[in-house]
């Protein structure tokens, strides 16, 4: 398939298919653009885009790509056909790993802020923290922070995520060695505590949860 035409003679004879006038569809980075003109029904017009050196669509005769895919699914054989299976059908870190999904453990913390230190807390965590926990394996899950007041003003909530409750203790334990949040910590704190109180639960997914 290359270039742009009309179908031929042979092919006009097929039924003609619903299709919207000027409708313009495109794939990115690299894409085939289809365009179904209304002044003729059966006349479709496919103009490829550069691709990529590696993908090379295969010749595919346009009267049996017509007749074997409606034009709902056009596009997606058309995108699994340039784009290779590992960028569409890649498997989600649960079926790649079960195992340790079925391990995994969820802690949820709650922070109670010094008064008036919330925003410096927010600023430690938003620069250095975060970044900390991905080195000890503590994956972040998000962060939040109450809408209503009083905890408005000093609570900050979040979830993080450990391999097993025995890697979260690990964890905590190389995270609180560590020089860096020891410095961090150390020069944030240099006018007072951010945090009076921290609450922290362990928690498992249940056989019913979407899975995070």
């Amino acid at each position: 398939m290359s270039g742009q035409g009309s179908l031929s003679a042979a092919d006009a004879a097929l039924p003609a298919a619903p299709h919207k006038a000027g409708a313009i569809f495109s794939l990115n980075p690299f894409a085939v653009n289809v365009k179904a003109f209304s002044s003729s029904p059966n006349s479709i017009s496919l103009a490829p885009l550069p691709s990529p050196p590696s993908a090379k669509m295969p010749a595919v005769k346009r009267r049996t790509l017509l007749q074997a895919l409606p034009a709902a699914t056009l596009f997606r054989t058309l995108f699994r056909t340039l784009f290779p299976a590992s960028l569409w059908a890649a498997p989600q870190p649960d079926q790649a790993n079960p195992a340790a999904a079925a391990t995994a453990v969820y802690e949820l913390r709650v922070y109670h802020a010094a008064p008036g230190k919330l925003g410096e807390l927010h600023s430690r965590f938003r620069e250095h923290t975060i970044k900390i926990f991905d080195r000890h394996g503590m994956k972040s899950v998000a962060y939040w922070t109450p809408l209503d007041e009083p905890e408005k003003s000093n609570t900050l909530i979040y979830i993080l995520q450990h391999p097993s409750r025995e890697a979260a203790a690990a964890n905590w334990k190389s995270f609180g060695d560590d020089p860096e949040w020891k410095s961090v910590r150390d020069k944030s704190e240099a006018n007072g505590k951010l945090v009076e109180k921290v609450d922290s639960t362990f928690m498992a997914l249940t056989d019913f949860s979407p899975r995070l």
